[in-house]
């Protein structure tokens, strides 16, 4: 599938302005447009840029933007007290100083799970003013949606947005015709640009990509006050955890810390004794599903077998837990700044996890498809991932250090499963080949490579 063109937005840092290309903007355009069009959610963690993405596309494609804050707004936490719509967007309209009009106004709730009654009232903006744009975003909206509130069930349409991919980070840092030439799988011109395209991921690792942490480094190219951004956000998250969490606070804590030691080990499947000494599944598994629900990890099943659905192959008691974004990542595992920017310490070290939370992060913000990871019983023959596009299965080795034999994976596709004629899928350092049963791309190619399967 090929990427659509993008929309171009911008994120103003003191003096400067940096261009922020978002992928998801023509997703919005195309929802806006809809025949039978219902309420959005924006789902996403935080700090991944809802807010901002929602005001530029409400002030960009609407005649006028009608902004609801719901935290801490006592106008909003009494809003939702019935559900007559024609009340509340009057009230709104008063509340706000603005004509709310059905096809020129984009009305945005923002964290809307913090007001009762907010979430279930989509339903009726759907049935009772369907002509009316409506998006809602909140930093924990996908954890309300497990909650005791009514869910308006085939009521909302979704969009799920995460940190920016490498791609976007390029447009940002004004080397779009750069990006463009890996959108388009150049490998011709990647292999000539290699030292370069080498750079700007290193640079990428470091920075991960949360806007503000993006913007940032463009402006200023100072490690240190990136660093600090991560560490806001980090600690927000910690935030959060005692928040909306009572009995589970701790066990969060404890998973998440958790994280850097269980990607360190070369087997990378999370055990949960590493998590506390004799802990058991039954004690952890809610609060993982929460880090999950928060958007803050990707969780990544075991599969048996290399066939469509993956899901029906998949094992629920086996998995590896990433990070939503590399850069968060090392700040959480207190990498120094010099070890990420300088040489090819950010590649290989951890073994390799730096480099398959960054493949794993492209994959499921730019391609949003099915991942999954194989190993044999009794072996330790392990497939990083296992990839479901529209096409077919896509077993996908990360190799990130010098030494880019693939004994595992040829395993895997020559003999282990010889009769499904799998082709696997190398991501490395090395410039591209088909060698016939594997392809190897550049570890900056990923996200090209799945956006047009």
């Amino acid at each position: 599938m090929l990427l659509f063109p993008h929309k171009i937005v911008f994120l103003q840092c003191n003096s400067i302005c940096i261009s922020m290309e978002r992928t998801i903007y023509t997703k919005l355009i195309e929802w806006k447009n809809a025949l039978g069009r219902k309420p959005l959610m924006l789902l996403g963690a935080r700090q991944v840029g809802k807010t901002y993405i929602l005001k530029q596309f409400g002030s960009r494609e609407f005649k006028n933007l009608v902004y609801v804050n719901c935290h801490n707004n006592d106008f909003a936490m009494n809003l939702f007290s019935d559900f007559d719509i024609e009340r509340i967007v009057y009230q709104i309209g008063i509340q706000m100083e603005q004509q709310i009009v059905p096809g020129e106004t984009l009305l945005v709730f923002d964290e809307i799970q913090e007001v009762h009654n907010g979430i279930a009232s989509l339903k009726y903006f759907c049935e009772n003013k369907p002509d009316l744009h409506v998006a809602v975003a909140g930093s924990l909206l996908g954890i309300s949606l497990k909650e005791d509130e009514s869910f308006p069930v085939g009521k909302v349409n979704t969009l799920r947005m995460y940190p920016m991919t490498f791609s976007e980070f390029l447009s940002a840092s004004h080397r779009e015709k750069l990006s463009e030439a890996i959108k388009e799988l150049d490998y011709d011109t990647m292999r000539l640009l290699n030292v370069e395209c080498v750079e700007w991921l290193r640079q990428y690792f470091f920075t991960g990509g949360m806007p503000e942490a993006v913007a940032k480094w463009i402006e200023t190219h100072d490690p240190v006050v990136v660093r600090k951004i991560h560490h806001e956000i980090l600690e927000a998250y910690y935030m959060d955890f005692s928040k909306h969490t009572k009995t589970e606070v701790q066990r969060i804590r404890m998973v998440w810390d958790s994280i850097p030691v269980q990607l360190a080990k070369e087997n990378k499947k999370f055990i949960f004794g590493v998590v506390k000494k004799g802990a058991r599944a039954a004690q952890f598994e809610t609060a993982i599903q929460w880090l999950v629900d928060a958007g803050l990890v990707i969780k990544v099943n075991r599969c048996n077998q290399p066939r469509q659905p993956l899901k029906f192959y998949m094992d629920s008691a086996a998995f590896k837990i990433y990070l939503l974004d590399c850069g968060l990542f090392a700040t959480l595992c207190e990498t120094k700044p010099s070890d990420m920017l300088l040489g090819d310490n950010a590649f290989v070290e951890f073994k390799g996890a730096f480099a398959e939370n960054y493949v794993l992060q492209q994959i499921t913000a730019s391609a949003q498809i099915p991942v999954y990871y194989y190993s044999k019983d009794g072996s330790t023959q392990e497939v990083d991932f296992l990839v479901q596009t529209p096409d077919r299965v896509v077993p996908l080795e990360v190799k990130a250090e010098e030494n880019v034999k693939s004994k595992s994976l040829s395993t895997f596709v020559k003999e282990d499963f010889k009769s499904l004629n799998l082709k696997g899928l190398r991501c490395s350092m090395k410039p591209y080949i088909d060698q016939g049963w594997m392809e190897n791309i550049p570890l900056y190619a990923v996200e090209a490579y799945f956006s047009r399967s």
